[in-house]
């Protein structure tokens, strides 16, 4: 699946939404009230959208429904991988994060990637939500969206699930690790 001017070929699009359908239909307790035809029918309307949602899933994200925001009238879509994706790993936090090492520069931060893909990073609060629906990151850890008082500081912030726990830890911004990559949303 290939993707160019953040909108997809027919092809391409009917792809997308098989493997979407697919993963909304087996994992239902994620999404139990909602109906996949509603959902199609939003992403069908926002091909823009829809382009974001092939790039979480070529970067090995496995987005799928996890709520509706009523008022809004928008699905929420999370990186529901079991491992924090695959083509998001070894990256730092944010821009001024890479920018600031000398030697050993990671390829991308988190933000950036994020940004390009027309996501957001799921913030510590949406990271324990996906928690509740089933074990994500027992292996690896995903950067969280961190308070700009901490970012100040040179700090970033990161999540992940041992010992049956969601633990929130601190790192150096510019830190990067070959497990560590990061989780997205995006609202339809």
């Amino acid at each position: 699946m290939k993707s160019s001017k953040k909108k997809l070929s027919a092809e391409d699009r009917d792809e997308l939404l098989k493997i979407l359908k697919g993963r909304f239909e087996k994992n239902m307790k994620r999404h139990k009230s909602l109906k996949w035809t509603d959902v199609e029918a939003k992403l069908d309307a926002n091909a823009e959208k829809l382009w974001s949602l092939s790039e979480m899933e070529i970067s090995g994200g496995e987005p799928d429904v996890v709520g509706y925001d009523k008022k809004a009238d928008e699905y929420i879509f999370y990186d529901c991988s079991a491992e924090t994706p695959k083509g998001r790993r070894s990256i730092c936090y944010d821009a001024e994060a890479l920018e600031s090492r000398k030697e050993h520069k990671p390829k991308n931060s988190a933000i950036e990637m994020a940004a390009a893909m027309g996501i957001e990073l799921l913030t510590e609060e949406q990271y324990r939500e996906l928690q509740e629906l089933g074990e994500f990151d027992l292996k690896t850890s995903s950067w969280v969206k961190t308070p700009v008082a901490v970012r100040e500081l040179g700090g970033a912030l990161f999540c992940d699930r041992r010992y049956d726990q969601v633990f929130l830890y601190h790192n150096g911004a510019e830190s990067y690790y070959a497990a560590r990559g990061f989780r997205g949303a995006l609202r339809v």
